[in-house]
Formats: structure tokens, C-alpha cells, sequence
């Protein structure tokens, strides 16, 4: 049942990209949806940037319009988290003062970013709502500004690239319903493979 509902959902997502995809303000919703994802983390970005590609591959859109609608959504809203975050660290530290589990997640979180520095931006980027728990701890634990601008950039280009390819790459071979199908599998199957690697590594570690 739950396939056929997928299927269901991917069927009708295609119908209203064959009647959307080629308006001009499509490319905005692509910014506006990677925008609020990276603050609001239940938001399909990144299916969002994929059906861009796809409708790319299928010549309704430019390709690099769509990557920058989705790095620079997803760049704004990453900055707005870490905004967030350093807005609200007093009121966060001094729940933590009366919460020895928050207390303990703001440590877990400053040590991550210490040890692993910016590549853990880019990781987290692949991963529905770690993006949005790490730009937020950066803020809260005052990250540098700079050092994170810098590697947020360096992710949403990677995010945005990967994702938009992969829906232009489908795109331009299939229709617009097995195109889409397609790519948002495979966009499942290598997030679940990054999220496989990161667990083994850290027991591992």
C-alpha cells in the first residue's frame, strides 16, 4: 500500500511539473522551498531542486538557474539558522543549566563541530533535518561567521549541484513521470548510503 501511495504522489508531483516547470516562477518556488527547508526541516527541498533537473532535462529550464535557485534558497536559510541560533543561545543555555540532556546534545554538538569541522556542514547537508540541528548548534555555540559562510557555501553548491544533475541526467533520457521516479529513488538510496557510512563510522570511531 505504501508503494502505491509513493507512486501515487510521484504520478501527480510529474503532472504539475509538466504544468508548471516551464513558467518563469518556478525557479522561485525552487529558491523560496530550499529556503525554508534549511529553517523548517519538512519541506522537500531537495526533491524540489530534483524535479528542477528534471524539468531541465526535458529543456523547460536552464540547468544552472536551477542549481543557484536551490544554493542560494538553501545558502539564505542556512545563514537565517545559525541567525536563530546565536539570537536564542542565552535562552538555550540557560534551559541547559536546568536540562543535563540539552546540556549534554550543546556539548555533543560543540565537540562534533570541533573535531570535524566544516566537511561535517557538507555531510550534514545530505541529511533531512541534521542540516537545520547543525546550522542552529553552530549559531548557539558561536561558531566563527566567516568559517561558516565559507563551508555552507562550499555545501549547498555540492547539495544543489548533485541533486539538480541528478534530475536533469533522467530528465534527458526519460519522461517526465519515470524521470522523476527514478531520480528520487536513487536520491533516497545514496542518502540512506551516506547515512549507513556515517553510522558505521562513528561506532567505528
Amino acid at each position: 500500500m505504501d508503494v502505491v501511495l509513493l507512486a501515487n504522489v510521484l504520478t501527480d508531483a510529474s503532472a504539475w511539473l509538466e504544468d508548471f516547470s516551464s513558467r518563469w516562477y518556478f525557479l522561485l518556488i525552487i529558491f523560496v522551498i530550499a529556503y525554508l527547508d534549511s529553517v523548517i526541516p519538512i519541506v522537500p527541498s531537495e526533491t524540489m531542486v530534483i524535479v528542477g533537473g528534471v524539468a531541465a532535462g526535458v529543456g523547460e529550464q536552464r540547468l544552472s538557474f536551477v542549481i543557484i535557485a536551490g544554493a542560494v534558497g538553501a545558502a539564505l536559510g542556512d545563514n537565517t539558522a545559525y541567525f536563530l541560533g546565536a539570537r536564542l543561545s542565552r535562552f538555550i543555555s540557560r534551559r541547559a543549566e536546568r536540562s543535563m540532556k540539552l546540556a549534554h546534545r550543546l556539548e555533543w554538538a560543540a565537540q562534533q563541530i570541533a573535531m570535524r569541522g566544516g566537511p561535517l556542514l557538507v555531510t550534514a547537508r545530505f541529511i533531512p533535518g541534521g542540516r537545520t540541528a547543525l546550522t542552529v548548534s553552530c549559531g548557539v555555540t558561536h561558531q566563527p561567521k566567516r568559517w561558516f559562510v565559507g563551508w555552507v557555501v562550499a555545501a549547498v553548491t555540492i547539495w544543489a549541484t548533485y541533486a539538480a544533475v541528478l534530475g536533469f541526467v533522467f530528465g534527458d533520457t526519460f519522461d517526465h513521470t519515470t524521470a522523476l521516479i527514478l531520480a528520487f529513488v536513487t536520491a533516497l538510496g545514496v542518502n540512506g548510503l551516506i547515512e549507513v557510512i556515517r553510522h558505521v563510522r562513528a561506532r567505528h570511531r
